[in-house]
């Protein structure tokens, strides 16, 4: 079972940037897809970007363009780099891994955008 677990977030100005990580422990060898989703304020959960064990990216249109998904797969770690945030990418963000037997979440990590 793979676990990840979140750190990173914190309050920031906007037009200011946070980077997020997420460090997945377990049986990492049967990872199919990691992503970053986030829940703001009232609203689902939606996803931000997620990055396939191939190396393909996806983002949502709010953040391309502002947002990075990397992993290091030596790390067995995933990064979320945000830049020129907005007061509406406030929110709790979420790891999720996608392995071929299961999709796990983290606990989450708080992001705040102060305008």
């Amino acid at each position: 079972q793979v676990q990840p677990v979140e750190s990173g977030g914190g309050l920031v100005q906007a037009g200011g940037s946070l980077r997020l990580s997420c460090a997945a422990s377990g049986s990492i060898f049967s990872i199919n897809r990691m992503g970053w989703y986030r829940r703001a304020p009232g609203k689902e959960r939606e996803l931000v970007a997620h990055i396939t064990s191939g190396g393909s990216t996806y983002y949502s249109d709010s953040v391309k363009g502002r947002f990075a998904i990397s992993r290091d797969y030596a790390k067995n770690t995933l990064y979320l780099q945000m830049n020129s945030l907005k007061a509406e990418d406030t929110g709790v963000y979420y790891c999720n891994v996608v392995t071929t037997r299961s999709s796990v979440w983290g606990q989450g990590t708080q992001v705040t955008v102060s305008s």
